[in-house]
């Protein structure tokens, strides 16, 4: 949309619109392109605008990984959008030199592990422009109709070639330390080049999501390792992700790096794994405890499609691979068996699996392998397709594509259900949102927030009467229990939108 019709449809002076718009570009809220129809045009970043949501999960992490000071910088940089380190030192008030010394020590840890990252020109214009304008230059080479493979090939050198621009733009942030010359007499100077680097001050870093998510997604594999085993084969997944932590930049890879199983061995030096396992010799080594958790991790005793499907590493020539792609598919049709369930039952279940498991299947087939009357199977079906959970595929006998002439197939449509799912997970985060603000709106508790804002009573909230304390604890437990529950549908969300990139390409 271009600034003008922003400026007509919002009512307001076009200073009070610029302001506006610069702020929500400085948090990243905003993309901004030129064309040659309408020229500067702005795009809301919907990905971004959600990411809010995580931000207290960002604060904590980088308290856990790095200290205090570490979530005191990322909070920073989170209220401002973007911001260089001696902005960063002046927000945080870091003028002694101890102090000092301490953050530019633990902003120059974050920008090397990749948390932070440097600002570029890329990261304010929407990545699909880009990639549409690659993608016309790309199928603009092709000679002749362009076949399918060819279109394929051309989105795939487009995506590598974005790809790659991002991450030469985001080379910027650390320089190599200047030569240090030491020496008590000019004629027997040494020159010491220390390999190391410190962070440019006149780069604007934000804060990386992408390098965040990754330990969501890891406490998600644990997690699920802990129910399907125990905990002690999730210690041993815990460690295999610990191994190649470094090198997890984003959410979409599809395994870990290979590593071997002394380098687990050494992340389990001090954990006792006999818990979880019975042997016939009371002395065995803790690396054949480790051996037998990804043998069994690694479905070793079932080498089938199933139980490939099952797995959570992959365990071969003594080097193991932590699979994210297969973790991440279960995880996801995990949730879509969950809201059948929910929605139709153990009968509706039943269907869905049979046909993400066999495919398209037409509906007499389906009512005789499921063991269910027809009558009973084709509402059913037809419930499960108004929820976007299965989809439809029509075959034709006759080019006219009469109905009472038309095979009608059923399949599940991973990519249609995912979203229709996702919709529902949005549309239940707002009610969370528009429920929070209708608990503070109520009038008494309004009256004894306004009241707790209040200098004196800040500092000594025992000048509150015991009715005004007795609604305030009431509210707050309310604020808990929407938190939670908001919490628990952004993992959802997390596994059906930054897992998906992993799990719906089935073609």
């Amino acid at each position: 949309m271009p600034l003008p019709q922003l400026v007509r449809i919002t009512g307001h002076k076009v200073r009070t619109v610029q302001s506006s718009v610069l702020v929500l570009v400085q948090h990243n809220l905003l993309w901004h392109a030129r064309t040659e129809e309408d020229g500067e045009v702005l795009e809301v970043n919907v990905d971004e605008c959600l990411m809010r949501l995580r931000f207290g999960t960002f604060v904590c992490q980088a308290e856990k990984l790095f200290g205090k000071a570490a979530a005191e910088i990322v909070q920073a940089i989170l209220d401002h959008g973007k911001l260089r380190p001696p902005e960063i030192l002046s927000h945080l008030g870091a003028y002694e030199p101890k102090t000092t010394k301490l953050y530019s020590h633990t902003i120059h840890k974050l920008v090397s592990a990749s948390y932070l990252k440097p600002a570029t020109i890329l990261s304010h214009v929407s990545p699909r422009d880009k990639r549409i304008q690659y993608e016309a230059e790309e199928k603009a080479k092709i000679v002749g109709f362009p076949t399918a493979k060819e279109i394929r090939e051309a989105k795939d050198v487009a995506e590598a070639r974005l790809k790659r621009e991002e991450e030469e733009a985001e080379q910027v942030g650390l320089k190599r330390k200047a030569k240090e010359t030491i020496g008590h007499r000019p004629s027997k100077r040494k020159t010491i080049e220390e390999d190391e680097f410190v962070v440019e001050d006149t780069v604007y870093f934000r804060v990386s999501f992408d390098k965040f998510n990754v330990h969501i997604r890891n406490s998600l594999i644990v997690k699920a390792a802990t129910e399907r085993y125990n905990a002690d084969a999730a210690l041993v997944v815990q460690a295999a992700l610990k191994v190649t932590e470094s090198t997890q930049k984003c959410v979409s890879d599809a395994r870990t790096d290979p590593m071997s199983v002394a380098s687990i061995s050494l992340q389990l030096s001090e954990n006792d794994l006999s818990s979880g396992l019975v042997f016939s010799s009371k002395k065995v080594a803790s690396s054949a405890y480790i051996k037998d958790y990804l043998g069994m991790l690694s479905s070793a005793d079932n080498p089938t499609p199933a139980g490939r499907a099952g797995s959570f590493v992959s365990y071969s020539s003594s080097k193991v691979q932590v699979e994210f792609e297969i973790i991440g598919r279960r995880l996801q049709r995990r949730v879509l068996e969950s809201v059948a369930r929910e929605r139709h039952g153990a009968e509706g279940v039943r269907i869905l699996r049979l046909l993400m498991d066999t495919g398209k299947m037409d509906e007499k087939q389906v009512s005789k392998i499921v063991m269910m009357a027809a009558k009973d199977v084709r509402p059913l079906l037809a419930a499960l397709a108004a929820d976007s959970l299965i989809s439809t595929q029509e075959v034709p006998k006759s080019a006219d594509r009469n109905p009472t002439r038309t095979f009608y197939l059923w399949y599940v449509d991973l990519n249609k259900a995912y979203s229709a799912i996702l919709g529902s997970l949005y549309k239940t985060l707002c009610n969370i949102g528009m429920r929070r603000r209708a608990e503070m709106d109520v009038g008494e508790v309004k009256a004894v927030l306004e009241k707790r804002e209040r200098s004196d009573v800040s500092q000594d909230e025992s000048l509150l009467s015991r009715l005004e304390r007795d609604i305030l604890k009431e509210w707050e437990a309310k604020q808990k229990r929407l938190t939670a529950l908001e919490m628990r549908v952004e993992e959802t969300v997390f596994i059906l939108k930054d897992l998906r990139v992993l799990g719906i390409n089935d073609d």
